[in-house]
């Protein structure tokens, strides 16, 4: 009687489960999504650049799954791009820098002002000797790593000072996170002068190929499954210059006395760190929200 019961109780599990997969129906969530092939080149700083090398699609393939499928940053870093893409863009230009360029500072910081654990800050990721040697002033009061239009204008000048130590703009990109000494230590010792040839630490290993998937994927979001007329992709902030000429020892009530506050203050100026101005004063601009942008003390939506 035992095992008719063990028996009676194996074939009710048999046939609820059967049961159950039948009733699942797939819904969009449980669809994979198709990406499209990889392609045979790609044009990469204005130069062509084959990606048919099993080794490089394989590299590739990964970084394009890791950010494709990595669908809440990839957003947020094409609502980013819409906002701080219109100020790279004309100093890269003015440069003369490639205007790819544009899609490091993602590489680098998803185009935020974060802190890395080795303490590089900023869009671009300067470390602070870094930063002071591409002019970058770093004290107590600012930091203007987190300035995006002068954080780019040093970007500019290592990029440039590395392509004239590496050679190509592919291994300054490299240079950008290894350093140009590592990159020329690694030429010298493993006889290569191609990125594509060399075996690098697994960071900057995968650098390039990840700039190259943010690339395609920023260039073709809708092969990628990236709709981005359902998208909000953010506004420029639209701002009204002002320059700092004499000390301010009271940013809360500088900002308050023209109709903001603090908070909106270094929203337009993150690179201020503290609630004054008394140094270096002939260098600073300040920026505040235009009359028609909708950055206000909450009391003047009520």
């Amino acid at each position: 009687m035992k095992i008719f019961f063990i028996f009676l109780l194996i074939l009710f599990t048999v046939i609820s489960c059967k049961t159950e997969t039948k009733d699942v129906k797939p819904t969009v969530e449980t669809v994979k999504q198709n990406l499209p092939p990889i392609p045979k080149s790609i044009i990469l700083f204005g130069e062509k650049v084959s990606l048919e090398d099993e080794d490089i699609r394989e590299r590739l393939d990964r970084e394009i799954m890791a950010n494709a499928y990595f669908h809440s940053q990839t957003i947020l870093n094409m609502k980013r791009a819409a906002r701080y893409f219109p100020v790279i863009e004309p100093i890269l230009k003015e440069q003369n820098l490639p205007n790819d360029f544009k899609y490091l500072p993602i590489i680098e910081s998803n185009l935020a002002n974060v802190t890395s654990p080795a303490g590089a800050k900023g869009y671009w990721q300067f470390m602070p000797e870094t930063g002071r040697e591409y002019n970058l002033l770093i004290d107590d009061e600012v930091d203007e790593r987190y300035n995006m239009s002068k954080a780019t204008r040093a970007a500019c000048n290592y990029l440039k000072n590395a392509k004239d130590s590496v050679g190509t703009w592919m291994l300054a990109t490299a240079a950008y996170n290894r350093g140009i000494g590592g990159i020329k230590s690694d030429m010298k010792w493993q006889e290569a002068t191609h990125y594509f040839d060399m075996d690098m630490n697994g960071e900057t290993a995968r650098y390039l190929l990840r700039f190259i998937a943010v690339k395609l994927i920023m260039e073709n979001p809708e092969k990628y499954g990236f709709d981005l007329k359902k998208i909000e992709l953010y506004k420029p902030f639209q701002t009204e210059s002002v320059s700092v000429a004499a000390p301010i020892e009271n940013l809360a009530l500088w900002a308050k006395e023209r109709g903001i506050n603090y908070k909106i203050l270094v929203k337009l100026n993150p690179w201020i760190l503290g609630n004054k101005l008394t140094k270096n004063l002939s260098s600073f601009t300040l920026l505040l929200p235009a009359k028609n942008m909708n950055l206000k003390p909450y009391a003047a939506y009520n």
